[in-house]
């Protein structure tokens, strides 16, 4: 066996223990994350959010919104109902000097989303326009309309409005004999501070290195 050979087989075999890896991390039949997504406006239509409220700066004029629902992944995530209308929500909400105004829509979801036990406080999106500081967050407005707001210790948020009263970004299974992992319960986390999904970041990681690896050992066979 050539040097090429070995070195390609060694890569091709890293990557394969790195996708096992990813799958003894996730739950078996995972549904998916139940937490409070993030969205910003965009020529008037949602889209998911590269950063989180605590570090997002909305301009006078922006919306945001937050929807509470099991999702997959960022690509799968459920988008606010209520449309990002600026001119509507903050129709009577005048500019004045250091200050910005930006819309804000809170959707609970619905009881299929609900955790165990609960059911949404709303059944349809609340709405309202928050007058902030000009560097004010996504956060700031948010607890500016909607109150009271719940964090756990790694300024992930948590609950809207008391909603859920417990219970932060868990994995979700299908069945009742599985249980979600420590390292998918905190994947939504990357999701609300990047704007990467709970698991696809990962994926996609694992599967780029099998592909170099399956293409280093095709080159080392088609070279010897």
């Amino acid at each position: 066996m050539t040097r090429r050979s070995t070195a390609a087989g060694a890569l091709a075999t890293g990557a394969a223990g790195l996708l096992l890896a990813v799958g003894a991390a996730a739950p078996a039949h995972a549904a998916g994350y139940r937490y409070w997504s993030f969205w910003e406006s965009d020529a008037g239509k949602w889209t998911y959010a590269t950063q989180g409220p605590a570090t997002a700066r909305p301009a006078d004029g922006d919306a945001i919104g937050f929807r509470f629902a099991l999702s997959e992944d960022s690509a799968d995530a459920t988008r606010p109902t209520a449309a990002p209308d600026f001119a509507a929500i903050c129709a009577d909400v005048g500019k004045t000097a250091g200050t910005k105004r930006i819309a804000v829509v809170v959707d609970f979801g619905t009881p299929k989303d609900a955790p165990a036990g609960e059911t949404p406080p709303k059944t349809a999106p609340t709405t309202g326009c928050a007058r902030v500081a000009e560097n004010g967050t996504g956060a700031d407005a948010l607890a500016a309309v909607a109150t009271p707001l719940r964090y756990d210790s790694s300024a992930m948020l948590c609950g809207i409005a008391g909603y859920p009263e417990q219970g932060c970004g868990e994995a979700v299974a299908d069945g009742p004999d599985v249980t979600a992992t420590a390292t998918a319960t905190a994947a939504p986390k990357a999701a609300e501070e990047d704007g990467g999904g709970p698991s696809l970041g990962l994926l996609v990681g694992g599967g780029a290195v099998l592909a170099l690896g399956a293409a280093a050992v095709w080159k080392s066979r088609r070279r010897a």
